[in-house]
């Protein structure tokens, strides 16, 4: 019980780090186009951040339970990929690069979850067709349509959507004034900024809610829960559920992330990608915000990281002049590339090295 406890914890760590590690994906851009204090926009990303956390469960369904075969997640399974996921996380903060958060659990538990099945790769649902019990309708379910396709897609629906949605905003206000523009776009900026933070919490709570949610169910069925203290019996997970003491702690944890700031990433996003005034925040918010609501309805665990920097690229590519720094775009995809790997490989060394001293 005291390691369910451990492994927990190391969930609201990576909760907490994601806060501030992704908190530049919604604040930013209004930061850097000025409509907003740092302060004040980091305010309204937590409180936004937390109102999304509570907006649905369909992202945590996928990450707990449609990724990797259940049967052979343990609690060290799970500590193995949110240590690797904290410690990714942690070097991409330091270098100022906005990977995804998301692919770093993603990662970190299908390679936790590999070494944990003996190299088994069936131990990863690639590909599966479920039924739907009400309806009858088929799904297709795993990592390839639910976390590969998206990652691809994502990145392409936030690189087009931005350049459209950018290029029709240059359309409707050619012969207004730089003033009014300004003006204008400065007060719905406010409101694209929220909508982008509803979605980070929306898209990203949700996958470690899936990642409790499994650790409990876990412990339950290894039978490791069996005397709980009646104050902890909350804890006991007969069935995969998300239930709300998740929802509301991990919304809480992400919120005092996102409180805590990632200021070397806005400066990345937000001043040394594309240069900005508010309308182009306003287009790239726009769009990157609502991929994740998309993405979230269908349970797609798609990175906020890429939905707004590709969205916020495709915005700068609209510009007259252009202006992306290519350098720093480059080196932006490299990161993304290699998240899951990195990820994966690392929790796979680390579980490794776990299972010689702590139980299963």
């Amino acid at each position: 019980m005291v390691f369910l406890l451990i492994v927990i914890l190391s969930v609201y760590i990576f909760e907490y780090i994601n806060g501030f590690h992704d908190a530049a994906n919604a604040i930013a851009t209004v930061v850097s186009t000025k409509v907003m204090t740092p302060r004040v926009a980091v305010i309204m990303a937590a409180a936004l951040n937390l109102l999304g956390a509570l907006s649905g469960t369909a992202v945590a369904k996928t990450v707990g339970a449609g990724l990797v075969d259940t049967a052979y997640v343990t609690s060290t399974t799970i500590l193995a990929a949110m240590l690797a996921g904290i410690c990714w996380n942690l070097f991409t903060w330091w270098s100022g690069l906005p990977t995804s958060s998301s692919h770093a659990l993603i990662g970190g538990l299908c390679g936790a979850a590999f070494a944990s099945a003996g190299n088994h790769w069936n131990v990863i649902k690639w590909s599966v067709t479920k039924i739907d019990a009400h309806t009858g309708k088929a799904a297709w379910d795993g990592l390839w349509p639910k976390v590969i396709i998206p990652m691809i897609s994502s990145p392409i629906a936030g690189l087009v959507g931005g350049f459209i949605v950018m290029t029709l905003l240059l359309i409707l206000v050619q012969k207004w004034t730089p003033r009014m523009v300004n003006m204008t776009f400065g007060k719905l900026q406010i409101f694209s900024a929220a909508y982008m933070a509803w979605g980070h919490g929306f898209a990203d709570a949700q996958k470690t809610m899936g990642i409790i949610a499994l650790a409990t169910f876990a412990a339950t069925k290894a039978g490791t829960l069996e005397h709980l203290p009646p104050f902890l019996s909350f804890l006991h997970t007969p069935n995969f559920e998300i239930h709300l003491w998740i929802k509301i702690s991990c919304a809480i944890v992400m919120g005092l992330g996102t409180w805590a700031g990632g200021w070397r990433i806005i400066r990345t996003l937000g001043h040394k990608l594309v240069q900005m005034r508010p309308i182009h925040g306003f287009a790239a918010e726009a769009t990157g915000a609502t991929i994740l609501l998309v993405a979230g309805n269908l349970g797609m665990p798609v990175s906020t990281t890429h939905s707004i920097t590709t969205s916020i690229m495709g915005v700068g590519a609209a510009k007259p002049h252009g202006g992306v720094d290519k350098v720093v775009a480059e080196r932006i995809v490299w990161a993304w590339v290699l998240t899951i790997p990195c990820a994966g490989g690392l929790a796979y060394v680390l579980f490794r090295l776990l299972y010689l001293f702590l139980p299963a």
